[in-house]
């Protein structure tokens, strides 16, 4: 088989979750004081890029860390164009520990309109596409924001987000669509009902053979997605931990069946830079055993 012939397989069947390691411009300098890392251990952005890379190399370098429990991992364009142990991040993941590349696309949310945030236009999107392609990497992901059940601001961020996602299968690519629900939104629930009949009627109207994945927020009424897990146009559904602690993450998602994780904070939480290699391995080690578990029901 092909390497995406390979990736394709494994992302379809196999058990595990995908770990979400892109965080990107605005998100580092938190991600980097979870850590361990205080912003003036960095005076500008290329060292703050260099620290965060450090960081996630000594995740996806840590024994804790292959493809026995972990069927991807998301990268920020950064990473990409870094190295870990001497290949490029995306060959190193695949080849060295069997985990499929995705690619962070997104520039970012616009302002808030109508109650959602749909994405910043992405004018180098087919270069950065070509640059993925050139690369191992299986597939992308996109963020859009819903803050209140508007249908109208609903429809836009899902029509966005097959619009582009359309793009990106062109090129052979697999699309994560995220048009992730503000855990914080008052008619939380409310946005889900929107939100579920506007993805059921683009996964109709999606075009060609291939499919696409879901990253969604994880909903307050448990399988409340199922449909959309049972459509043919659907190849994995995952879920962001989106501000939630770890444990409660875990023990949403081990209440709706078929959807595995793809957390970020969730991820890394309890990791420091402080921590000896056998506190820090033994902790990333418990970290995606629960995820782990908590994706496989």
């Amino acid at each position: 088989m092909s390497t995406l012939e390979q990736q394709f397989e494994k992302v379809r069947t196999q058990k595990g979750f995908i770990a979400a390691l892109d965080q990107s411009g605005g998100s580092t300098p938190k991600a980097l004081k979870l850590y361990g890392v205080n912003e003036d251990a960095y005076s500008n952005e290329e060292e703050m890029y260099a620290a965060v890379h450090a960081m996630r190399t000594r995740i996806v370098t840590s024994p804790a860390f292959n493809g026995d429990r972990i069927l991807g991992a998301i990268l920020f364009e950064n990473t990409l164009d870094r190295d870990i142990e001497g290949k490029s991040s995306a060959a190193y993941l695949w080849e060295v520990k069997k985990v499929v590349p995705f690619l962070k696309v997104d520039k970012g949310l616009a302002d808030e309109k109508n109650g959602v945030q749909l994405m910043k236009p992405m004018p180098d999107l087919d270069a950065l596409l070509d640059k993925a392609c050139a690369q191992p990497v299986f597939g992308t992901k996109m963020r859009s924001v819903i803050k209140s059940a508007n249908p109208e601001g609903i429809a836009a961020v899902v029509a966005q987000q097959f619009e582009i996602g359309q793009q990106i299968l062109a090129k052979g690519l697999t699309p994560i669509i995220e048009p992730e629900v503000d855990i914080n939104a008052p008619d939380k629930a409310a946005c889900e009902a929107i939100l579920k009949k506007e993805l059921l009627k683009h996964l109709d109207a999606l075009q060609g053979d291939a499919p696409v994945i879901f990253k969604l927020t994880l909903p307050e009424q448990a399988d409340f997605y199922k449909e959309c897990l049972d459509h043919p146009k659907l190849l994995r559904m995952v879920a962001l931990s989106g501000g939630y602690s770890r444990e409660e993450a875990n023990r949403r998602l081990s209440q709706n069946h078929g959807m595995i994780a793809s957390f970020s904070r969730a991820t890394t939480e309890g990791l420091s830079a402080q921590q000896s290699d056998a506190e820090f391995n033994a902790m990333l080690d418990s970290t995606i055993q629960s995820i782990y578990d908590a994706s496989a029901t």
